[in-house]
């Protein structure tokens, strides 16, 4: 290929890659949202599967695009996630990034612990608590199934509390007094099953992140225990390492 060609050729996958880039700009994919495949869309924007390839390729470069080797090409959602080392609830997290978050109440009661729970909590087994099982979403996108248990005893009167978009930590602290302190927090990868897929907009087996926290209050007791299963493509976990100082 002479240079000329090849300035052609740059120049028509830049005129592509622009065009897309505008499109995901004026929302004609949606975020979440499969592209029409390489085929379709070449024919669509008129030009060579490779060169649509290589355009495609800038903007999965800038984070704007996904491909997935089994079902194309993919608008990437906002990723979300803790800063390192500092605690926040959902809606602050999101509120932190500029996102709207969104509950759906799922499940909602007041019952006994059962007797891990129990352990966990540091209550006498049986002790009532409050299951609250809550769909999680970012500016209309499902990121997050989101499920805690309570200790009823801290906060009286949670189970009538209407927590369809409230934030449960703010809750706790400006309705009950509890200062939330800090939270023993795990992570580990797991596929998702067919209820959380369907909830989630995935499919079934699709790779999912499980968040497992015990949380406190400023004077060391145990308020609440939480898990939340995060699709994978919209959840990044960040923490600050410290190796030791040795003498």
């Amino acid at each position: 290929m002479t240079s000329m060609e090849d300035t052609r050729a740059g120049a028509v996958v830049e005129q592509t890659y622009r065009r897309l880039s505008d499109a995901l700009r004026r929302g004609v994919y949606p975020v979440g949202g499969r592209l029409p495949g390489e085929r379709d869309l070449a024919m669509t924007l008129g030009v060579s599967r490779s060169t649509l390839r290589l355009a495609l390729g800038r903007l999965a470069e800038e984070n704007r695009l996904e491909r997935s080797s089994q079902r194309g090409w993919f608008v990437r959602r906002n990723v979300v996630g803790e800063p390192p080392s500092t605690l926040q609830s959902f809606s602050e997290m999101a509120r932190s990034r500029g996102l709207r978050p969104q509950s759906t109440v799922l499940h909602c009661r007041a019952r006994p612990a059962a007797f891990e729970e129990a352990r966990q909590l540091a209550i006498a087994p049986a002790s009532r608590v409050l299951e609250l099982r809550r769909l999680r979403s970012l500016d209309g996108v499902p990121v997050c199934v989101d499920s805690s248990v309570v200790v009823l005893a801290l906060a009286p009167g949670l189970a009538e509390v209407d927590l369809t978009d409230r934030s449960l930590y703010e809750t706790l602290e400006q309705d009950y007094g509890l200062r939330i302190a800090h939270s023993s927090y795990t992570v580990h990868a797991a596929a998702a099953d067919e209820a959380t897929a369907e909830l989630l907009d995935i499919e079934p087996g699709d790779p999912v992140l499980i968040g497992e926290e015990l949380t406190y209050s400023d004077d060391g007791s145990p308020v609440l225990t939480g898990r939340m299963v995060y699709r994978s493509d919209a959840y990044r976990f960040q923490a600050d390492l410290f190796r030791p100082v040795r003498a």
